[in-house]
């Protein structure tokens, strides 16, 4: 649609939407070309008709999206066509990185649902990057109606969203959700598409889409458009319906004779059967995680036990749970284990705080454990990705509140083998308690793959003959029902010396059973040496790889002695080494971690023995550095790189008050004024937004100019200020040309200013077109540019 409209004439800053009410012939003419192209669906005039954009202009999404529905409707039902509500990103940045709540989207949704479901057959959530937000969509969404969702998203070639997304999260968050079909759509061509495609195909269970722009953004004799043609593109999406996509579309640059030649080029022919392997699966945005091989389990965020974890609770100390988490993930544990049940505190409010903590700072999944089913679902909600719940068990009442929990929001479920007659002593009874939960999900639409099961350890010392109906309880789970299988391993040593080596043993033994997964401390080196070398021996490490590998990098590991291990002096030592383990580090670590209360006290603690600006240079800079490094080599992503951006400015709010009293304050003054601004006509600016925190972070001083600035405005500031440093953003292709003459005024009144130009559709050739002085792809080159262009003033002035 936006393509056609800047095609009929649509004005730099005039929203698309408004047209449903100004020209809705224009908008149903367009409907009409689509269909006659031979499109089975038009998508109604409605992407960013979301409440904070319209309600600038004064309009009332209920107006609006209504206005397009009926539109749409009027166009398809000629032909028989149906019609889909597109809803867009709202353009925010979700919290904790940005100011957008969890709640705020599912409620930007909800109105432009109420306001346009009627009348339409599905709903499509398209083109979002990130999965927190799509997921809050799909949740408004199916809370408002009963419409299948179609979703898809905007992946870069690297595999990744903008905010870091991988395909498989994607696909795990989003059929646990209960989609009807989703995949890719925008920020590349068909061909860039390909590789992405193929995987996806390999991946998904529900029908894949496959919506790509009409290649990559080029300019022609001044005028923007895109590189591949019809007959190209045609050719190409023919090739992804061979390889299983069953829904093909265009997006930016396509226009109803790619749809035609799409339509004629694909033809009669089938769209290819998949046959995907079911999988157990639980995710972050960023990472899956799959119980094909041994899952560690960290245990440690369980206050159960632990005297500082609970005084943490009590005091709501997140920056403990985020050291704690960061020390689990640091010592190999692949899901954390999130607790914080304590009889006086909020469990809901302040379980619901350390997930949105936790995964603001972690790529990992996480395990939510509660008793209680309100504080189970509170956190369920908002949980990023697809997370494991801990726990449902075989009473009625837990089967009713529980398993509704989990197919509502998308979440595997950890069953433990107990019910109304307390723990079954044999295996046999265990065993029918799991088929049981196994059961009750599937009727509510939990596929089995979802269901994992706990055997439920039980203490060697007290109840011996147990252990091994554990044992066996876990091999017939497993081997009868086909699901994975889940064990607290170290409660069977309680009460007995030397417990270490106990909980050794059993997870061996478990583990020959056909354990799956571990909850476990991962700082107890015996117990992950017990699953390297198992991997080993079961054929799962080809080549010991991973063993060697481990051994490597813990050449001298020995097991830390678990709580209660030969009596209150070494429990007392095994809390010291944990909490040396969880507190070890220095100010770069802190940074790069995003702790931002541990950057503030480390800053503090190396101000006692060095002056402000050493520390800036010493331990700050080359954090940055390396978590910079980190982002280019996609070790890391947008989130962690934002954190650790937040974690150096609590630093530098620390060395500010020192600076301030320093005789060489003057050096630590910003290094150059920078000017940001997202170009005129372009109402986008997450990816400028995301440049200035980094800058400020790099300790540059930022004149934010907003979005959709004139070039007259630009000019204006940097002359006013004397800034040298300009950063230019673009969103839409319509828009380049307002960055062009933006550029051209700033070269006849600021020629001393270099400008930086970066953005979705730019490209090295469009920045040259449009007279930048450097192009940057990512936020991340923005600021290394802008660094190197302040080093290169400050020279020429000395």
């Amino acid at each position: 649609m936006g393509t056609m409209l800047q095609a009929r004439g649509l004005k730099l800053r005039e929203l698309p939407e408004q047209l449903n009410l100004s020209q809705p012939d224009l908008i149903e003419s367009i409907h009409r070309e689509y269909l006659e192209a031979g499109a089975d669906f038009v998508t109604t005039n409605t992407f960013g008709a979301n409440p904070w954009k319209l309600e600038k202009a004064g309009l009332s999404v209920s107006e609006v999206v209504g206005s397009a529905v009926k539109i749409a409707r009027r166009a398809a039902d000629p032909f028989g066509g149906r019609v889909a509500l597109d809803i867009g990103p709202s353009g925010k940045v979700m919290a904790p990185l940005g100011d957008a709540a969890f709640e705020d989207v599912f409620d930007s949704v909800a109105l432009q649902v109420k306001a346009g479901a009627q009348g339409c057959d599905v709903v499509l959530l398209e083109t979002f990057t990130d999965l927190y937000e799509l997921k809050a969509s799909v949740l408004a969404v199916k809370e408002h109606c009963d419409l299948p969702i179609y979703a898809t998203m905007s992946f870069e070639a690297s595999g990744r969203t903008f905010f870091g997304a991988s395909l498989e999260s994607m696909v795990l968050t989003l059929e646990a959700l209960g989609v009807a079909a989703l995949g890719l759509n925008c920020s590349l061509g068909p061909a860039q598409l390909r590789p992405l495609v193929e995987r996806l195909c390999e991946l998904a269970h529900v029908p894949v889409m496959v919506q790509p722009n009409a290649g990559l953004p080029v300019m022609r004799d001044g005028v923007s458009g895109y590189d591949v043609t019809s007959d190209e593109f045609a050719a190409i999406m023919a090739g992804f319906a061979e390889k299983g996509a069953g829904v093909l579309g265009g997006c930016c640059g396509t226009n109803p004779g790619y749809i035609s030649k799409t339509v004629k080029a694909v033809g009669q022919r089938q769209v290819t059967p998949r046959s995907v392997p079911r999988r157990t699966g639980v995710c972050s945005a960023a990472k899956a995680v799959f119980f094909d091989d041994t899952v560690i389990i960290g245990e440690r965020l369980n206050p159960t036990g632990k005297k500082a974890l609970q005084a943490a609770l009590r005091a709501q100390d997140m920056d403990f749970l985020l050291r704690e988490a960061v020390a689990q993930q640091e010592q190999g544990a692949h899901v954390l284990d999130v607790n914080v049940g304590l009889p006086d505190v909020d469990e809901p409010a302040l379980l619901k705080r350390a997930v949105t903590e936790i995964q603001g700072v972690l790529d990992l999944p996480l395990q939510i454990d509660s008793a209680d089913p309100v504080a189970l679902e509170a956190a369920a909600r908002i949980a990023n990705g697809k997370p494991l719940l801990n726990s449902v068990n075989g009473k009625e009442e837990s089967l009713r509140t529980v398993l509704p929990i989990a197919r509502k929001y998308g979440a595997c479920v950890l069953g433990l083998t107990l019910d109304e007659g307390g723990i079954p002593e044999t295996a046999e009874g265990r065993l029918a308690v799991a088929r049981r939960i196994v059961e009750e999900a599937e009727k509510l639409g939990i596929p089995r793959e979802d269901v994992l099961i706990d055997c439920l350890t039980l203490t060697a010392s007290a109840q011996q003959d147990l252990v091994r109906e554990t044992l066996e309880a876990v091999r017939r789970v497993r081997e009868e029902l086909g699901v994975r299988t889940v064990l607290g391993v170290s409660n069977v040593s309680f009460g007995l010396p030397r417990r270490a080596v106990i909980n050794r043993t059993m997870l061996a033994l478990a583990l020959m059973q056909g354990l799956d997964a571990a909850i476990m401390n991962p700082a107890d080196a015996g117990m992950m040496e017990t699953v390297a070398a198992w991997r080993v021996l079961s054929g799962r490490d080809r080549d010991s790889q991973d063993y060697i590998a481990y051994c490597e990098a813990h050449p001298e590991a020995t097991a830390a002695p678990s709580a209660g291990a030969g009596g209150p002096q070494k429990a007392q030592k095994a809390q010291e080494t944990q909490k040396k383990l969880s507190e070890t580090g220095d100010l770069a670590s802190a940074v790069a971690k995003g702790l931002k209360e541990r950057a503030a006290t480390f800053t503090r603690d190396l101000l006692e023995s060095l002056p402000p600006l050493e520390v800036v240079e010493r331990h700050i800079v080359p954090a940055l550095d390396s978590v910079g490094r980190d982002y280019e080599a996609q070790k890391i992503f947008l989130p962690q790189l934002i954190k650790a951006a937040e974690a150096a400015k609590s630093s530098f709010e620390v060395l500010r008050v020192a600076l301030a009293s320093d005789p060489d304050a003057k050096s630590g003054e910003p290094v150059a004024p920078v000017a940001l601004a997202t170009v005129y006509g372009d109402i986008h600016d997450i990816g400028k937004n995301i440049v200035k925190v980094l800058m400020e972070n790099y300790n540059f001083k930022v004149l934010d100019l907003g979005k959709d600035v004139p070039p007259e405005a630009v000019a204006e500031a940097v002359r006013q200020n004397d800034i040298r440093i300009v950063g230019l953003s673009a969103l839409m292709t319509t828009t380049v040309v307002g960055m062009k003459d933006t550029i051209a005024l700033l070269r006849r009144e600021c020629p001393e200013a270099k400008v930086i130009v970066g953005g979705a559709v730019l490209t090295p050739d469009m920045a040259e077109f449009v007279g930048a002085d450097h192009y940057a792809r990512d936020a991340m080159e923005t600021v290394r540019i802008a660094t190197k262009l302040a080093t290169e003033a400050d020279a020429n002035v000395d």
